[in-house]
């Protein structure tokens, strides 16, 4: 039997970061028991989203992340899921099963990241993670 998850709350927090007239950068899901929720954990700084990243969580996160050159700026979106090195063989199974149910929340993004160290979900990786997802580069590069 799947986990539950809260379906709403995880959507209204994937139109925030969607959203263009909201600073939202992130949204973390997180388990609460077996239940996956939006606690509210969302932020305008990138680099807070990483402190959720802990040892032994599992979360599920949104994230918006600018890209592009002087030509063309845009935001690009990942969905990420955090499975920390400490977390049981268990757990990290149910993850696989349980990132469906949240996706189906969250359904577009340009690139779906499975990360268990901080270097992978760094900023300026996940942003070279997209732009190579995202295909032509028009600018100079300045």
């Amino acid at each position: 039997m799947s986990s539950l998850i809260d379906s709403e709350a995880i959507r209204g927090a994937y139109e925030d970061v969607r959203n263009d007239k909201t600073s939202t950068v992130w949204a973390v899901f997180k388990y609460d028991d077996k239940r996956i929720v939006y606690t509210g954990d969302c932020g305008d700084k990138y680099e807070d989203f990483l402190n959720f990243c802990e040892d032994d969580a599992r979360i599920y996160a949104y994230v918006r992340v600018e890209t592009g050159d002087e030509m063309s700026r845009r935001a690009k979106f990942a969905f990420i899921t955090w499975i920390g090195p400490s977390v049981s063989a268990l757990k990290k199974a149910k993850v696989s099963t349980d990132k469906g149910f949240i996706k189906e929340s969250c359904p577009s993004f340009g690139k779906e990241i499975l990360a268990d160290e901080k270097s992978e979900i760094l900023e300026e990786k996940v942003k070279e993670v997209l732009k190579a997802a995202g295909g032509a580069n028009y600018g100079t590069g300045k």
